[in-house]
C-alpha cells in the first residue's frame, strides 16, 4: 500500500488508558467495517484491535494517558492503527508475548513506526 495517497475513509477513536477500553475499540473496529460494507475479515479485524490495543494498555500508555485507534480503507485494504505515547519499540518483537504473534498469524502485513512520544503498531486486512 502506498502510504502517500490519501485514505479513501479513515475513523479513529481516543480511548482512556482502561482495560475496560478494549471492548469497546473492538466494538468501534466492527461498526467502522460495518458502516463501510467491509465484511470480510471481520472477526481477524476484532481479533487484532483487542490484541493491539491490550498491547498499548500494558506496555505502551504511560499512567494518565490514553491511546487512538484509527482504522483507514484504500482501495482494497483496511488498515487499524494503534497509537500510544509510551517509549519505543521494544517491545514489539514477536515472540516476547502472544499479542503480536496473534496478529502476525492473522493479518496479511503488521509493523510499527516510531512517533514523538511513542509508536504506532499497526496491520492490514486484504478485502
Amino acid at each position: 500500500m502506498n502510504l502517500d495517497t490519501q485514505p479513501a475513509l479513515m475513523r479513529d477513536r481516543f480511548y482512556p488508558r482502561s482495560r475496560q477500553t478494549v471492548r469497546a475499540a473492538r466494538d468501534f473496529a466492527v461498526e467502522t467495517l460495518d458502516a463501510w460494507g467491509v465484511g470480510r475479515h471481520r472477526h481477524d479485524v476484532s481479533l487484532c484491535v483487542s490484541e493491539l490495543a491490550t498491547n498499548a494498555l500494558r506496555h505502551g500508555v504511560p499512567p494518565g494517558r490514553g491511546y487512538r485507534l484509527r482504522m483507514l480503507r484504500f482501495e482494497g485494504v483496511v488498515r487499524v492503527e494503534v497509537h500510544d505515547s509510551g517509549p519505543g519499540l521494544s517491545r514489539l518483537r514477536v515472540g516476547v508475548g502472544r499479542g503480536l504473534v496473534v496478529v502476525a498469524g492473522v493479518a496479511d502485513r503488521w509493523g510499527a513506526v516510531p512517533r514523538s512520544p511513542g509508536k504506532a503498531v499497526w496491520c492490514e486486512f486484504d478485502v
